[in-house]
Parts: structure tokens; C-alpha cells; sequence
């Protein structure tokens, strides 16, 4: 540990030495400046938030975005801009949900969506019984003599008491995306889910869910309820325990259809094989416009290119923009584009991705071996005017996630997460909600990485990413 102690130090010295004359410190002034000056990630987001809207895996609006970016793409000047075919699911929400119960002659209405990837229920809906469950291992408990014939209610919420709240949404998404699988198996007709989402309101969210190798027969409609719904629910049944539900929804799964990742590219001037990438997902779900999933990580790496051109800064190595297709609901995008650079067996050094929401950035987490991290707690004094200060290990992104070797590092930007959750995959993740100057500072943020990324590259103990002075 001494070792890369002492090399941290080395290249915290050696920062200060530029290609251009200019220190890095004054690089990343200018990259900060330009973006929040003269920024276009906010103009960007509005045309794909407002323009074109929610941009589902296998939509027109998908196809839409796909043509609007490309454009914008080549506006900028790059040395390349491409399409990338790729063959995505297509799965339509069809009419609205409806949902209630009855507490007495009360009818109570529940706001309802289904689930990306669930099956309809028939015309005339579903209503049952309804159990209560807040984990698998309850399920079992129960078993089938039970749960069959019932709807299923999983009301596990997120852990309020984890500063992560990506660690709490981790903490119980499994019950929306393996639930209905998991019930089927006990005879249960359906499954509610209460929304991944730590703020009390009547937003239901949406998100991707499976069968796994279910049997179609065997396959059950599965759709999520806001938190409000799921407390007051929840409440209603410790009354009444043979309370029923009613919820109707009509989606349809059909068959893959083609599509494309977008593609921009600077080529690098010195070491043109040598890729870095940068990042986030055009596709998003359908009740909102996607503006914090993922249309803020799509325009500020869109705009990553764009600044360092207007920055003045030549790239040794090839930057590489890409847009990936469907990571919603099956990360067909991501999986394509790994494919294709194994098979032309290109060298991606490092790849980044910004996939957590346009709120204030923080920093990185990193995957990356010890010489390749400690290389990185080098520059950190570099980001301290701009109170970035999270560096860790652990962790990137679900696109840049293939492709991650032993000596590479993938990468995912670190905003402030505290409010993301309030509008993942809901219909208030909108435009408004997006503050121009967090989506501008975060746009910044990612290009000065991405320039230091280019000036050093990765493992600077081998002679071919030696500093030069």
C-alpha cells in the first residue's frame, strides 16, 4: 500500500503537465467555464424530453430519438458518427391500469401500472383475495394451501436509513422483477408490488420484472401501486383480512424488433486503438419522458465531445459517445456493442457511464484493480474546487458493465441520489424536474475525467501509459 501511496503522490505532481502548455488544473477551469456557460446537455434534454417524450425499448419514440441524436451527433463535427443495429423487445403498456377495493360500500381507487414485460390480465380484469407478503422466504411460509387463487401484495419498502438509496432500491427490487414468478409457483392469480420509491405520494413506478423460464400458461399479471396506495392497503387489510382487489391492465409483449445504439466518435491522435468511452441509455420507460432516466446521462455524454472540442483540447486517444438501446428492459444495447468490440478486438480502456439521475454530481465509483484506483486517488485534488470528493471503489454501470476486463476500468458518475427515486421510472420523471446548472455541473464533471482518462490513460506503470513530460 506504501507503493501506490507514493504513486498517487507522483502523479498528483505530474497533473500539472499538459500536451497544451496549460496546467490541468486551468483544463478542467475551462471545461467547468464552458459548460456552464455555454452548455448544450440542457437544450438536448428538452427537444428529448418534450419533442419526443418516453422513449420505450421498440417505440416510434425510440426510433425518434435515435434519428434526433445521430443529427445532433453530426452537427458537432466528429470524426465518425454510426448507427449500431441491435434487435430490442417490444412491449406495449396499451390502455391506462385501473385499479380498487371495496372497504364496506366504499369503492377505493388505487393508483396502478403494470410492470414492464407483464402479461394482461383478461378483458373484464382480475379480482381475488389479496395476502400480504415482504419477502420470498414469507411466501414460503405461507405456501400454496395459502396463496392459491390470491393476489399477491409484496410491501417491502425501501430501507429509509440507508444514505445510499440505490443500496435500499437494491434492497427489495427483487420483489418487483422476480414477484410474479415467485407467486405463480404457490398458485397465486396476481401480484401487486408496492413502488420502489422512498417518498409518501401516488405515484406508481414502473420497471422491468420476469418469468424466468415460467411456463406461459403459468405466467401472471404483475403491476406495481404507489406508496400511499400500498400503506392504506396494507392498513385495510389488518381490518379485513378477505378483502378483495380488482385491477385490469392491458399490456402486450410482441416480437423483438430492430433497433440501434448511437454511436459518435473523436479519433484519437496519438493512440487511435486505444477506446475510451463515455455514456448513458436512449431508451427509457413510458410514463414520464425519461428526463432523469437516463435522458440527463444521454445529453451530458453527448456533450462530453462537444466540450473538449470547444475547449481546445485534442484527444490522444479515440472518445467514443455511445447511446445505448434498452437497458430498461433487457440490455440488448449494452450486450451488442461488447460483442461487436470483442469481435473487432478493439481496446477499451476506460468507459463511463452516467445512469443515477441530472442532480448535483458528487463523484465516481470505480471498478478497477488496485494500480488503476489508486491512479485515480491522484487526481483528486484536481475535482476539490468543484466539491467533488466521492471517490470508491465498487461498482459502475449496467451498459459499461460488459465491458470490463482485468486491467481496464469502467466507471459511473456519482450525483446526489437523495431525490432520484422520486422519480425513477414514474410519470413525474419529466423535464422540469431536471436543474440545469446540476445537469451542466455533471456534464463537466464526466469530460474532466474522461480528458484526464486521455492524457494518462490507465495502469501508468506499463511502459505504453508512461506520463510523458
Amino acid at each position: 500500500m506504501r507503493y501506490f501511496s507514493i504513486l498517487a503522490f507522483t502523479l498528483s505532481l505530474l497533473i500539472s503537465i499538459n500536451v497544451n502548455g496549460q496546467t490541468d488544473e486551468s483544463a478542467l477551469k475551462t471545461i467547468y467555464s464552458t459548460s456552464l456557460t455555454n452548455g448544450k446537455s440542457y437544450e438536448w434534454l428538452d427537444y428529448l424530453s418534450n419533442e419526443i417524450g418516453g422513449r420505450l425499448s421498440g417505440s416510434k419514440n425510440a426510433e425518434l430519438a435515435v434519428q434526433y441524436t445521430k443529427a445532433e451527433l453530426e452537427k458537432l463535427g466528429l470524426d465518425k458518427v454510426w448507427l449500431q443495429p441491435v434487435m430490442v423487445p417490444k412491449w406495449e403498456r396499451g390502455e391506462k391500469e385501473e385499479a380498487f377495493y371495496l372497504i364496506g360500500n366504499q369503492k377505493k381507487n388505487v393508483n396502478i401500472c403494470a410492470l414492464g414485460g407483464s402479461i394482461a390480465t383478461n378483458e373484464n380484469g382480475l379480482q381475488a383475495n389479496i395476502v400480504e407478503v415482504h419477502d420470498f422466504e414469507e411466501l414460503e411460509k405461507l405456501g400454496r394451501e395459502n396463496i392459491e387463487g390470491k393476489i399477491v401484495f409484496y410491501n417491502r419498502p425501501m430501507q429509509a436509513d440507508l444514505i445510499s438509496t440505490f443500496n435500499a432500491y437494491g434492497g427489495c427490487v427483487n420483489q418487483r422483477y422476480a414477484g410474479a414468478m415467485e407467486a405463480a409457483k404457490y398458485g397465486a392469480i396476481g401480484v401487486i408490488v408496492r413502488s420502489m420509491n422512498l417518498r409518501q405520494d401516488n405515484f406508481p413506478h414502473t420497471g422491468s420484472m420476469s418469468y424466468g423460464d415460467l411456463p406461459v400458461e403459468q405466467r401472471i399479471p404483475s403491476a406495481a401501486i404507489s406508496t400511499n396506495d400500498a400503506n392504506v392497503l396494507s392498513d385495510a387489510l389488518k381490518s379485513n383480512k378477505d378483502l378483495q382487489f380488482y385491477f385490469k391492465q392491458n399490456c402486450k409483449q410482441y416480437e423483438d424488433v430492430p433497433s440501434y445504439n448511437v454511436i459518435g466518435e473523436i479519433t484519437g491522435s496519438e493512440y487511435p486503438n486505444e477506446y475510451i468511452i463515455v455514456g448513458g441509455h436512449l431508451d427509457s420507460w413510458d410514463l414520464g419522458d425519461g428526463a432523469h432516466d437516463d435522458g440527463a446521462g444521454v445529453v451530458q455524454s453527448m456533450d462530453v465531445l462537444r466540450l473538449l472540442k470547444e475547449s481546445g483540447i485534442t484527444p490522444k486517444r479515440s472518445i467514443r459517445v455511445v447511446l445505448f438501446m434498452n437497458e430498461e428492459n433487457g440490455l440488448r444495447g449494452a450486450t451488442e456493442y461488447a460483442r461487436v468490440a470483442k469481435e473487432n478486438n478493439e481496446n477499451h480502456i476506460f468507459a463511463l457511464e452516467s445512469d443515477a439521475g441530472g442532480f448535483t454530481p458528487r463523484g465516481f465509483s470505480f471498478s478497477a484493480n488496485d494500480t488503476n484506483f489508486n491512479q485515480v486517488l491522484g487526481w483528486q485534488l484536481l475535482f476539490k474546487p468543484y466539491l467533488i470528493h466521492y471517490f470508491e471503489q465498487g461498482g459502475s454501470g449496467a451498459d459499461v458493465g460488459p465491458l470490463k476486463t482485468e486491467t481496464n476500468v469502467v466507471a459511473g458518475l456519482r450525483p446526489d441520489s437523495q431525490r432520484y427515486f422520486d422519480h425513477h421510472h414514474a410519470s413525474n420523471d419529466t423535464f422540469e424536474h431536471v436543474n440545469k446548472r446540476e445537469l451542466e455541473l455533471g456534464a463537466a464533471t464526466m469530460t474532466a475525467l474522461v480528458y484526464l482518462y486521455d492524457r494518462y490513460g490507465v495502469n501508468p506503470i506499463t511502459k505504453e501509459t508512461e506520463i510523458k513530460n
